[in-house]
């Protein structure tokens, strides 16, 4: 009968090693981070043009919300007296 063992002469060939924990740990968080781009992409054409509208919309609110206008604030301003 058969036996259910492989061969011992090729038995160190089918040894994987497995790499020390802070070599598997930087590549988890690399697969995730690439997971999570990939996922923040899905259906952008363009994900620099998409970046560089965030950040101008990003601009935009940071100056709103310090009370400069965007255009550089050459409007007319109108006093009563």
């Amino acid at each position: 009968m058969g036996m259910c063992l492989p061969c011992l002469g090729g038995a160190a060939e089918d040894v994987v090693d497995t790499p020390d924990p802070e070599t598997r740990r930087r590549q988890l968080a690399e697969a995730a981070e690439k997971r999570q781009k990939e996922t923040s992409n899905r259906g952008v054409k363009n994900p620099e043009a998409l970046e560089r509208k965030k950040r101008k919309q990003e601009e935009m609110e940071k100056q709103t919300v310090m009370g400069t206008s965007p255009s550089g604030g050459g409007g007319l301003k109108w006093q009563m007296g």
